[in-house]
């Protein structure tokens, strides 16, 4: 089975989904973390790059998480929630080379 993100020509919007709006991704802002649901089948490589050129930042670190879907029970029998990849992006907050130094998406403490 080949994923569509070998070639590595895919758009960078398809890599990352959306952020994860949550108590602990915010209180990671004040070290310049962020924490976003991406593809499953990227890589730190893939999810770097497309960081750097959606919200023009310099990406230091990238670690990845992949979280098990839960098992819901309904009326109807069991279900489970799909699995999901987080990528938690650490940014540089000093970049130089014309680069912002935050991801103004999340808000979060101005410095």
């Amino acid at each position: 089975m080949t994923s569509k993100f070998a070639d590595r020509s895919v758009l960078a919007r398809d890599i990352i989904i959306k952020p994860v709006v949550s108590e602990k991704s915010y209180s990671l802002l004040d070290q310049n973390t962020y924490t976003f649901v991406v593809h499953p089948d990227t890589n730190k490589i893939q999810i770097r790059e497309a960081v750097e050129e959606i919200f023009d930042v310099k990406v230091l670190s990238v670690n990845t998480i992949n979280r098990q879907g839960k098992r819901k029970r309904t009326r109807y029998g069991v279900g489970k929630r799909k699995d999901t990849k987080r990528a938690i992006v650490t940014v540089d907050p000093n970049p130089g080379d014309g680069k912002k130094g935050r991801i103004e998406l999340f808000g979060g403490p101005v410095s």
